[in-house]
């Protein structure tokens, strides 16, 4: 099965705990999505830079956002991971 390709809804195969930031970017690319641990608020940029903020984030899911950067300003949740 080695010769069939990841397609945009395959299963994540690598991970990243994810640290809040306003500086930079947190990756070269973006991520599949964010897996959130605790409830709150995930404020992120779209692929063109543009900040939205997910409200209410219930813990323990897996929001299917392509990112490369979770803002530190408007993030209230934590336990962040980011799946590739």
């Amino acid at each position: 099965m080695s010769s069939q390709s990841r397609g945009p809804d395959s299963s994540a195969s690598r991970f990243a705990a994810v640290t809040p930031t306003d500086a930079a970017t947190f990756l070269a690319y973006p991520c599949r999505a964010l897996y959130v641990g605790s409830t709150g608020d995930i404020a992120v940029d779209d692929e063109a830079g543009e900040a939205v903020t997910f409200a209410g984030v219930p813990a323990g899911t897996v929001l299917p956002v392509r990112t490369k950067r979770v803002r530190s300003t408007g993030t209230t949740a934590s336990a962040v991971v980011a799946l590739f």
